[in-house]
Order: structure tokens, then sequence, then C-alpha cells
């Protein structure tokens, strides 16, 4: 009882001295290098991303450095524009950019970067950003103009600082967009209504085809004169025109090109701007203004008090370097998926219909290839409400109204991209489900998973589903798809076990060892096979290349990549010793020689380990599936050390809509979800000296580390509730339970702590289903 007693008390003790979650965040972090964050103002996972882009002129796969808008290293900003991509490989949306100007010669375009007023674009410098979670500011130095941004769950508010006795304008470009092209924008309108409220919108064809977005702006000071202007006077487009000026509207601009100059005068008092979004309508914008109304300061508290309450979800005490990436980290893993739905629950589907949600709001932004690796599963332990309630709801929603019958690959604006590879939103679902989160139509989510996976016209299926592989003189990137759609299939048999539907889970129990079939024994890769068999030649297990054998990577990462059954491939490669070394010379592979340039992902290395892609986010964790955790410790201890850092080239690779932050975020506290479906958490090391998780229904579990300093990186003891824990893994009730998780921490290697077969992770071959 004593110890039990003592248990609670720690774990109920709160950090002390220690700064707010929300004051450690710091949005600059990975806004430069290859982070591709954005800094500016937006709310937990909201519809608007209210920040400044430095440049916009970037095309197709110049656009990479960019993705986000926002770039460290860039002189000049072009002006803040509403939606961006949270650490994205790919870019698109910078929907309605908006820039002030002071006095009286108003420029139209943004200009030459490299010759100051030659445009709207102004210099400016990093003393005097301010960026923290729902607030950016920063001073345009070439206007003088000192420029506030805050943002809501569906609104973003600007607050513009004039120079005294200087006329105040803005401008609104409803021409740029981030990777942008010549004829991206298809159509856009402008209408000024009577009561001085400005509306539009615009359709655009770029990463997704065919993009509808409104918005509604509303201004603090009256007009005092006004210009709409189309840029190109073309022949007008004749699909998709949008509304009409009505009845409401006094003045309206329609084109492909179009800019607003508004006029304010001699102000003298900030202007405050704010600026709604819908993908349904300008009446579905304005709705959404008029639910989060109350100015600037309004707004900005408000967000302020959702970051506080989502941020505290986990309690950290870290050295404050690491505590500051950490909760940057999880900052970032709450931007996405993001809101899509209107305030009165309308949206804009797939099938580019409106529809209207009951009882969850709708989610868009699904990097799924990245983000069901960790990101969702962190999710449902710090956000479980909106996992079951929001997400899952959002994929099956998204594939009841597909024009395709399946659920999302990777989706934004609920639109579909077909970027990447797999079906993983399966295992998002499963991983909820097997979890024991509720909330959603369980049999219709099933049936959504094998419509998925077994859609043959998508990525090979039909061939797969026909000879056990993807062949690779019929689909491209075959090795890498056969081992994910393996892993997908094991993640529905799992949730299909579990709900009795017996025929479906020996299906695919059946599909989720396919895997085999695509692994050449002899050599100990995983391989591309042809049609008639045979293994692609010439095989070169370094070769990086898009469209080859493999998707973002070669046969030193993928031939890791069986989740459901590490303990199957390691038998395949010789036993526990020969995996061993095959993941010790992954990362000690001498490089030297080996150019990656031409592949944009590839970032991060250490050896042939590429941390800033997600095919290697769970290998350090593979030395416990052969009974060797300790020498997970000491790779995880390498990569924290050289892939993070508090600064604007603090991610070693693209964020990933939250993915790279979350496997900080997982380690850090000392374990890791490997196998998504499994239910366990593989354990690593801790980084930080204590953590808890507050979980739903005020359970509580922390996580306590005794002695840790640099020198001691190997775990010498784990204890569980007070328990000797003699398992190299956690179970995801014994989180979700409560209790404490105790370390202590050594110089030397404790060989001896998870070694025995019984104490390993799950491998469906061992342990079966």
């Amino acid at each position: 009882m004593i110890r039990i007693l003592l248990l609670t008390a720690l774990i109920a003790a709160p950090v002390s001295a220690l700064p707010a979650p929300i004051d450690s965040v710091d949005p600059m972090i990975g806004t430069g290098g290859e982070g591709h964050v954005f800094p500016g103002a937006t709310a937990p996972f909201g519809m608007v991303q209210l920040s400044p882009d430095t440049d916009t002129r970037c095309q197709i796969r110049a656009c990479y450095a960019h993705a986000a808008g926002y770039r460290y290293e860039d002189p000049t900003i072009q002006g803040f524009s509403h939606t961006h991509f949270s650490g994205s490989g790919h870019s698109d949306l910078g929907d309605v950019l908006v820039m002030p100007q002071a006095g009286n010669a108003i420029a139209m375009d943004p200009g030459d970067p490299a010759q100051p007023g030659s445009g709207y674009r102004s210099r400016f410098d990093h003393a005097t950003e301010s960026a923290k979670p729902g607030y950016y500011a920063v001073t345009l130095n070439d206007s003088g103009v000192r420029a506030e941004l805050t943002a809501g769950a569906r609104v973003g508010v600007h607050r513009y600082r004039f120079p005294a006795g200087k006329a105040a304008h803005l401008l609104i470009d409803l021409r740029s967009s981030l990777y942008d092209y010549p004829g991206k924008t298809l159509w856009s309108g402008l209408h000024l209504r009577p009561d001085g409220m400005v509306t539009g919108f615009r359709e655009t064809r770029g990463w997704a085809p065919g993009r509808k977005l409104y918005f509604a702006m509303r201004f603090s000071r009256p007009l005092t004169g006004h210009a709409f202007v189309d840029r190109d006077e073309a022949v007008p487009y004749k699909g998709f025109q949008g509304p009409g000026r009505g009845s409401d509207a006094v003045a309206e601009k329609l084109g492909r090109a179009l800019e607003a100059r508004l006029d304010f005068g001699v102000l003298d008092r900030p202007l405050e701007v704010t600026v709604a979004l819908s993908g349904v309508d300008e009446a579905g914008a304005i709705a959404n203004l008029h639910a989060e109304a109350g100015g600037f300061d309004t707004v900005r508290a408000a967000t302020s008090a959702a970051w506080a309450q989502a941020l505290g979800a986990v309690e950290i005490e870290a050295p404050t370097a690491l505590r500051t990436s950490l909760y940057t980290a999880l900052y970032h893993a709450l931007l996405a998926p993001s809101i899509w739905s209107d305030v009165d629950g309308r949206y804009r589907g797939p099938d580019d219909q409106v529809h209207e949600a009951k009882g969850f709001t709708v989610r868009s932004t699904f990097s799924l290839w990245d983000t069901f690796r960790a990101e969702h599963p962190l999710l449902t332990l710090v956000q479980p409400e909106r996992t079951t309630a929001d997400i899952v709801n959002s994929l099956i929603a998204s594939r009841q109204h597909s024009p395709h019958g399946i659920l999302p690959v990777w989706q934004f604006a609920g639109r579909e991209t077909w970027t990447m590879i797999g079906y993983h939103a399966v295992p998002v679902i499963a991983d909820a489900y097997l979890k024991g989160l509720r909330g959603f139509d369980a049999d219709a989510a099933l049936d959504a998973m094998v419509a998925s996976a077994t859609y043959v016209p998508y990525g090979g299926l039909g061939d797969y589903m026909a000879r056990g592989y993807v062949p690779i003189d019929r689909e491209p990137e075959a090795a890498s798809k056969t081992v994910e759609y393996a892993y997908d299939d094991w993640t529905i048999a799992r949730m299909a076990r579990a709900m009795g539907r017996t025929a479906i889970a020996d299906q695919f129990e059946k599909r989720a060892g396919n895997w085999r079939n695509s692994f050449d024994a002899r050599t100990g890769w995983l391989r591309a096979r042809k049609s008639d068999g045979s293994f692609r030649t010439p095989f070169d297990p370094t070769a990086i290349n898009y469209g080859s054998d493999y998707t973002e990577g070669n046969a030193w990462q993928y031939s890791w990549f069986v989740p459901q059954d590490q303990a199957g491939l390691f038998r395949l490669l010789g036993g526990d010793a020969k995996a061993i070394a095959k993941l010790d010379a992954m990362f000690d592979y001498d490089m030297s020689g080996i150019d990656y340039s031409h592949a944009e992902d590839i970032a991060g290395l250490i050896g042939q380990y590429i941390h800033g892609n997600e095919p290697s986010h769970h290998v350090a964790y593979l030395y416990n599936f052969a009974g060797a955790p300790w020498r997970t410790q000491e790779r995880l201890t390498q990569i924290v050390d050289s892939q993070y850092k508090p600064t604007p080239d603090g991610l070693s690779g693209n964020d990933d809509l939250g993915q790279m932050s979350a496997w900080l975020i997982f380690t850090a506290l000392g374990f890791y979800p490997v196998a998504p479906g499994s239910n366990e958490y593989v354990i690593g090391r801790p980084f930080v000296d204590r953590a808890v998780l507050n979980l739903a229904g005020g359970r509580r579990f922390a996580i306590v580390t005794e002695g840790l300093s640099p020198a001691n990186r190997y775990v010498g003891r784990v204890l569980l509730n007070g328990q000797p824990l003699t398992r190299s893994y956690l179970t995801d009730a014994e989180i979700r339970a409560g209790g404490e998780l105790r370390f202590t921490m050594q110089a030397i290697p404790n060989k001896a702590w998870g070694r025995g077969k019984t104490a390993r992770p799950f491998s469906m071959s061992v342990r079966g289903r």
C-alpha cells in the first residue's frame, strides 16, 4: 500500500519551475534547412495557416525548398497568405495573399527580391520577427509597416500598424500560389458587398486538381477606395464560373489573374483584417467569419488557450534545448489533419460535391504514407477524441464520396493527389480501433479498408492479389509497394479478427505474408521481381532513383520494412547475429563516393540510415527484435544528437505533417510504435528527466529517468509501476491505464535485459495474430 501511495504521489506531482509548454515552443525550428515548416499563426488543427511567404515564384521541382512558402534564409517577404502545409515534401496552397503598403505609390506586382523597391515585396530582419503558437509578427522594412498575425479555427486575423501620416493600403493578390506555374489559377472572383466586406473565390489546378476555395474579408476601418483588376484579360474560362454578383454585391470582378487594391486613407490606429475560409461557398466563409468574431486580441487569446490545453497533454522535464525541441515537436504534431468542414458542418468532398457532416468535424490534409507510422499513433494518446470522432470519421466519409470508392491516399482540401504508395488510411483506422477507441462505424470502416485493399486499378493491386507481389515490369516502385501492401493487409486482418469478421481476417492474414515474395533470401535483400518471377537485374542496393524499385529509398532502407513480422525477416537473414550485423552495416556504411543530391527527400544520413525520410524511422528499434536492445539505445543516442536541434535548421528532413516530430516525442519518452496495429511500443531509451502523459479519463502515465547523463546512455533496468519489466516492449493498455515507467540509466550496456525470445516485441510468426 505504501508503494502505491508513493507512486500516486509521484505521478500527481506537478512539473514546477519550468516555463509553460506554450512558452517553450519555437515555431522557427524547421523553417530553414530541410524542415519545410512555416512560422505563421494557426490554431490546433486549424483550417487557416496564416503565414509569411518569402518566395512563391518556384515552379514544380524547383519549389521543393519553399514547400511551406517561407524559408528562413530568404531576405524578403512577398506577403501573407492563409493556407500552408507543415513540413511537406511537395507544395501547393498559399491562398489569398495579402500585403500592406504605405504611401501613394502602390505596386501591383511582387517584383524581384534582388531589386529592392521593384514591387510590393519587402525586405525584413529576423530580429523583428516574433513567432509563438497562434501568433506571428514582423516589421516590413521597405514600408515600415508592423505586421501581426493570429488565427482561429477557420479565420486568420491581420493587424497592421502603418507609419504615421502615410496612407494605408492593402494589396490582395489572387494570382499568387505556392508550387506556381502559368495557368494554375483557372478562375477567380472578387465581390465588394454593401457593408464593406470583400468576398471571393478561386479555383486552381496544382498538386490537387480543381481545388476550390472561398473567402470573406472584414476590415476594422471603412474603405476609402478600391480597385479590382484582372491582369490577364484572355478568353474567359469555360469551366467552373463561381458565384455571380448577386443582389447584394456593389462591385464584382471575375477572371484568371485578379488583384484588389484596397484604400483606407491615413489611419490613427492599427488596421485589423479578419479573413475566413471555406471550401463550400462564400456564404460558408461569411458564416465562419461570424462564428469567430471579436477582433485580433480576442481571437489570439482564444487560440492561445487552445494551444495551452493541447500542449498540456504532455508535461516534460528536460534540459532547456531538448525541452524546446520537444514542445515544438508536439506543436508541429498538432497542426494536421486540418479542419475542412465549415461551422455548419458542410464540406466539399472528393467528388467535388457539397456534403454535410453530422456529429464530427471533417478533417483533410492526410499525408498518410508519412503519418501512419508515429504521428497518428501519437494522436491516439494525446488527442483520442479527435482521433475517433474526427479523423476516422473523415476517412470513412471521404471513401463514401470518393469517385473510386476507396480511402484517401494523400488528400488535402478534400481532393486526392494520388501521391506516395500504399493504402495507409487502413493502419490509422485499425490502430485506433484495436486500442479501444470508438465513436465511428466499425463495419463501415472495415468495409472501406477492404475496398481500398482490393481496388484493382490502384498501384498494381491487381497483380499483387493474383501473384502475391507487384511486378516491376508492370508497376514502378514494385518492391516497396509489395511490402507496404502486406503490412496494411495485416492491420486489416487484426481489426477483422477483433470484430469477429473471420473470413476477412483469414484472407488478409494470408496476404500479410506476401512480403516474403519480394525478399531474396539468397542475397538478403528486398528486391523487385518481374512478371516471370525473376528478380530484376542489374541490382545495386545503394541506388536511389524516382520510379525505380523503391519509393524514396533503396534496398538498405526497404529491406527492413516488415513491421508485422520482424522475427520472420531475421530468420530469413540467418538469425539474430546476422540481423544485428546487417543493421550495424547500415548505420556504419562508408558513404564516400555516393551522391544522393538528385533525390530531394534523402537527408539526415547516418551511413545508409536516412532519418530525414520515413522508411528508416523504425529501423533503430529493430535490434530489440534480435535480443539486443542496448544496440537500439546506442543508435537512438546517435540519431537524436545529430538530427534534431532547436534552431531554424533543426530538422534533418521534411517534418511531413508531424511525422519527424512525432518520432522525436516518442523516442524522448523512451518507446516507439514500430508496428501500429500491434498495440505495442518498442522500448528504446528515454531522453527526458521526467514526463507525464495526461490521458483520457484523468489518468496519468509518468516516465521517470534516474541517472540520465550524456555518459549514461544505456538502460540498466526498467520498472513498470514499481515492478521489474524484463521485456523490451510496453502495451498500449499499460500506458492508458496510467502509472509509472521508471528507467535507471548507466554507462555500460545491460546486455541481458530484453535478450530472451519471450522478452521481444510482437512478430506475427512468433506470437501469431
